[in-house]
């Protein structure tokens, strides 16, 4: 996977809207919140497999017409929030991809065997002899 931000850039759509919170009257006057809007159906950037791998990983994050949206309005200023959603978008991108190894069942040798039941042996016989008789005759 050769995914990186300036290719990735190409295929992006950003919508900017007016967001709450910190910063006075600035808040009233500028766009600084950010939409991210990213179509993997769409996308160049993966292959066929890729492509069905993220649909089905994302399919949570997927609004009505096919996008992933990320929002991110937590800096004053729109280009803060824009660096702020691709980078969000490029973990979430990497996280659906990730292909996790498939465990191989190993058996227990017969040796690994022996030595645990011969150690739990020793360890038996050991308490064994600390115990003290008790029989009043």
């Amino acid at each position: 996977m050769s995914m990186n931000k300036s290719d990735l850039q190409k295929e992006i759509f950003y919508k900017t809207s007016r967001s709450g919170g910190k910063g006075g009257q600035n808040v009233n006057k500028v766009s600084t919140k950010v939409e991210l809007l990213f179509s993997v159906e769409i996308s160049l950037l993966f292959t066929d497999e890729q492509k069905q791998r993220l649909l089905e990983k994302l399919q949570n994050r997927l609004n009505r017409d096919g996008f992933v949206q990320v929002i991110c309005d937590e800096e004053r200023s729109q280009y803060l929030n824009k660096e702020k959603a691709m980078e969000k978008l490029l973990t979430i991108l990497a996280k659906a991809l990730h292909v996790p190894k498939v465990r191989k069942q190993v058996k227990v040798s017969k040796a690994a065997k022996a030595a645990r039941l011969d150690n739990k042996k020793m360890l038996s016989t050991k308490k064994q002899m600390r115990k003290k008789n008790f029989d009043i005759n």
